[in-house]
């Protein structure tokens, strides 16, 4: 086992706007996410490294569907699948997935000028889903939760800890 001690990185340099503050931090959170699947061993990356199933990968493909459903309005029918890779994706392709959602979904966030309004997710039965500004700290809490989760597994496959 390696012991590849990274130092952490401080919090984001952002610009002073409300929309800049939380994108800086979602960007900042998204890039830890990803940094902890860059190079990881294979299969360990796919294999559960705790008892509930959790592997690295899933987390990824997990976050993924999230950013789609609650930036683009995608649908998810079955979220426990988002946390399971099929035995034919591979990391890069999940990573790949990851980083396109996230320019997708940037684009988006950029047309945002009233983080007040409805964001992209509907809240069910023709009602609006909650606001722009809800729905990126939403994000932000489900990244930082998931990149904790990334740093544990990631610890556990090869010794390697920080961003």
């Amino acid at each position: 086992m390696s012991t590849k001690r990274n130092r952490d990185t401080g919090p984001p340099k952002t610009g002073p706007g409300e929309k800049d503050v939380l994108i800086g931090f979602l960007d900042y959170l998204r890039a830890s996410v990803a940094a902890k699947a860059e190079g990881a061993r294979q299969p360990e990356a796919r294999t559960p490294g705790v008892p509930s199933g959790t592997n690295l990968l899933g987390l990824i493909k997990h976050l993924t569907y999230v950013e789609q459903s609650w930036l683009l309005g995608h649908d998810v029918t079955d979220w426990q699948a988002t946390f399971h890779p099929t035995p034919d994706e591979t990391a890069d392709m999940i990573l790949a997935g990851y980083r396109e959602t996230i320019v997708e979904a940037n684009a988006e966030i950029a047309s945002w000028d009233d983080l007040s309004r409805p964001g992209p997710r509907s809240g069910g039965g023709g009602r609006p889903g909650p606001s722009r500004r809800w729905t990126l700290t939403h994000l932000i809490e489900e990244t930082a939760r998931h990149a904790g989760h990334a740093d544990i597994l990631r610890e556990l496959i090869d010794g390697s800890t920080g961003r």
